[in-house]
């Protein structure tokens, strides 16, 4: 091989490891189900920091492996025993994969959440799978075995909580599981909390032959000798001792060549009662007929090998659909919020059968059904199944319409905090319009349901509109009369605190004005249909006058010398109500594109920070592919460099690219708003949902 050929493969070679790492998500999602099962990896390997719930606890999951005679950490941080090199990873919608090479042996561990929008059944079964999968890669035979296991942490609020093990047999399955002895079902609410009813489980198929342990030092016992401990921790619950005891799981694979072998556990959490809704307590979906744990562990195991087909062709058509449609950029952005926005939320059966979906505003005020918290994340379940959003709006509907509970002119904020979903927190709560956000979530409120109208099938939206019709006209007379030019505000950007003369909220308010034109015309309310239609377009020629400055539009409409993102003008442009001219969208992308900074668009002028979902819905109305990514890149750029290693924060310094505040929120879900305003593409996902 001659000197330029060599230094040629280098250079091929440099740029494959630039292309497989330049991709590096803030975390990594594990186990990725609903608030409270929610396990994540916070640092490049696997291997340097333990595995944290999304809130930051330590939930560690420690995973080793046995090669002719020697072991190796290939998941958690102990130090006791050396970690086999992590030669890469991959993130994709479904699974995340870990890539490890040593002493002759490929090992790949996969984790993989069947979290299928289209499928309720599968969406809601609390399951991941956990594959190992290893190969010989020197031409010689290895004998292979691997160990995981995990100790009260994973079903635990706080350390030290007594707590009961047990393991159990089903038809083809070992299962080890853990929880708290006292078992105070929905004993309490709010923001950084674990879940400490339930159990969680560690399922292991017979046929792989698995050893099962339920002691303490199970890691230390397989790393000296393969074997796991032959006697259980049978002392009884009690803080201090039971709380050292682990779960352990040790699987043989045998001889190893050439021929890769797969082993496969699977974990998971079972709560019974997961939410409590104006004081009835709710079952998850997948146990609204009473299915027992077993037989739900059983069905998991059998549907393995389909729903991984089925996975891994859903990570390849979506990333490829996405990518086409909007670049490879927004298609790994895409990537990042999927899992971590389904995973803020619990799919729960309310008491007729009916699904309700409660997201949690995590890292915010632990509030559930938060009206400006399930609109920013409205677009994921708008392009992939409506019926997902009519579950979130559904009761917050109903909650309106209570006799002698909402008293107000203007739609609720919230339903309380996770999981007691009994009557808003936020504000002045039921008891006064103090730090309320009467604007903001009427507007909300009206243009989901107009969206529903549009894109759910068989006119679920339409028909969900008419059932709630005196509460959607009450709250779009309350637009008429404020929203053109909004008293002293709350908005969703709460922490950027009160504005008065709101220009962007004013575009809320004017675009729910024309939704409810559009819903009264889809139910032959005509006179209302014409009044809203043509005052929306009226209201939007005043607020260009209004609100004009030069080149762009301000922040306020008595701010001179101010500017701020218009992201609430996108459903004038995905709901073609025909308010604003073109010209209003182009200038401001053009005004937008001389504030950027190396991480993104600032919110406004007021500050440096941004809002992630925010940033994506305006520069989705741009009209040109070239304005598109000159305002997404930097998001991009942002995702793989900033130092702030945690669940995806939607606030962060565009300038130093570190978080602000939030994190693993649901709101990241509207990062798919560029994918619904793509509406053949659109159309085609919608179109596969159950």
């Amino acid at each position: 091989m001659n000197a330029r050929h060599a230094a040629s493969l280098l250079l091929i070679a440099a740029s494959t490891l630039t292309a497989q790492t330049a991709e590096r998500p803030p975390a990594t999602p594990l186990i990725a189900h609903d608030p409270y099962f929610s396990v994540w990896s916070t640092a490049d390997t696997l291997t340097a920091e333990p595995t944290k719930h999304w809130t930051g606890h330590p939930q560690p999951l420690n995973s080793l492996v046995r090669i002719d005679g020697k072991s190796y950490r290939i998941m958690g941080n102990s130090r006791d025993i050396p970690a086999l090199q992590q030669t890469g990873s991959e993130l994709t919608f479904t699974h995340s994969r870990y890539h490890f090479a040593g002493n002759g042996v490929a090992i790949d561990l996969t984790f993989f959440t069947p979290a299928f929008l289209d499928d309720l059944d599968i969406l809601s079964r609390p399951v991941t799978y956990l594959t190992w999968t290893a190969k010989s890669t020197d031409g010689a035979s290895h004998q292979v075995s691997v160990f995981l296991n995990a100790n009260a942490e994973m079903a635990t609020s706080y350390s030290g909580q007594p707590v009961t093990y047990s393991r159990q047999q089903t038809a083809n399955l070992t299962v080890l599981s853990v929880g708290t002895q006292s078992q105070q079902v929905l004993n309490r609410s709010g923001d950084d909390l674990k879940i400490d009813w339930g159990y969680f489980h560690i399922a292991v198929p017979n046929d792989a032959q698995p050893k099962t342990s339920l002691a303490s030092g199970t890691a230390r016992a397989f790393a000296t000798d393969g074997i796991l401990p032959a006697n259980d921790d049978i002392d009884g619950p009690a803080p201090f001792t039971k709380g050292q005891t682990e779960m352990a799981v040790a699987i043989p694979f045998g001889s190893v060549s050439a021929q890769a072998v797969s082993k496969t556990a699977m974990v998971s959490y079972t709560d019974g009662y997961s939410m409590e809704v104006l004081n009835k307590r709710l079952r998850p979906w997948w146990q609204r007929e009473g299915k027992p744990v077993s037989q739900m562990l059983e069905e998991a195991l059998a549907e393995q090998t389909k729903l991984d087909a089925k996975g891994n062709a859903f990570d390849t058509k979506l990333k490829d659909d996405l990518t086409k449609s909007a670049g490879e950029k927004y298609a790994w952005l895409c990537t990042l919020s999927y899992r971590q926005s389904i995973a803020a939320h619990k799919l729960i059966a309310d008491s007729d059968g009916q699904p309700l979906l409660f997201a949690k505003e995590n890292f915010s005020n632990g509030d559930t059904a938060t009206v400006d918290v399930f609109y920013p994340s409205a677009p994921i379940f708008l392009f992939f199944n409506p019926r997902l959003l009519h579950a979130q709006v559904l009761p917050i509907l109903e909650y309106s319409a209570l006799p002698n509970r909402w008293k107000f002119p203007f739609a609720p904020h919230d339903l309380g905090r996770y999981p007691l979903a009994n009557g808003q927190d936020y504000g002045g709560g039921e008891k006064t319009e103090e730090n309320q956000m009467p604007v903001e979530e009427s507007g909300n409120m009206i243009l989901l349901v107009d969206a529903l109208a549009r894109f759910e099938p068989n006119n679920a939206g339409v028909k969900l509109a008419e059932q709630f019709w005196p509460q959607l006209s009450q709250w779009a007379n309350f637009l008429h009369e404020h929203g053109l030019d909004p008293e002293n505000q709350l908005t969703t950007d709460d922490f950027a605190g009160h504005v008065t003369h709101n220009a962007n909220l004013a575009l809320k308010a004017i675009d729910a004005m024309a939704a409810y034109a559009d819903l009264a015309k889809l139910l032959h309310h005509d006179a209302e249909a014409k009044k809203y239609n043509d005052d929306a377009h009226a209201y939007a020629k005043k607020w260009m006058e209004m609100d004009k400055e030069g080149d762009h539009y301000k922040l306020a409409y008595d701010s001179p010398n101010t500017w701020s993102q218009k992201y609430n003008l996108i459903w004038d442009k995905l709901l073609g109500f025909d308010l604003f001219p073109k010209s209003v969208r182009e200038s401001e992308i053009a005004f937008y594109k001389t504030k950027l900074n190396k991480y993104g668009l600032p919110l406004d002028s007021r500050k440096d920070y941004t809002k992630l979902d925010w940033e994506m819905w305006t520069a989705t109305l741009a009209d040109n592919e070239a304005d598109f990514h000159t305002l997404v890149d930097p998001l991009y750029t942002w995702a793989n460099e900033t130092t702030s290693r945690v669940p995806m924060t939607d606030w962060y310094d565009t300038i130093t690219g570190k978080q602000v505040g939030f994190q693993a929120r649901s709101v990241v879900g509207g990062l798919f708003i560029k994918a619904l305003a793509d509406k053949p593409l659109a159309e085609k996902y919608r179109k596969e949902a159950k």
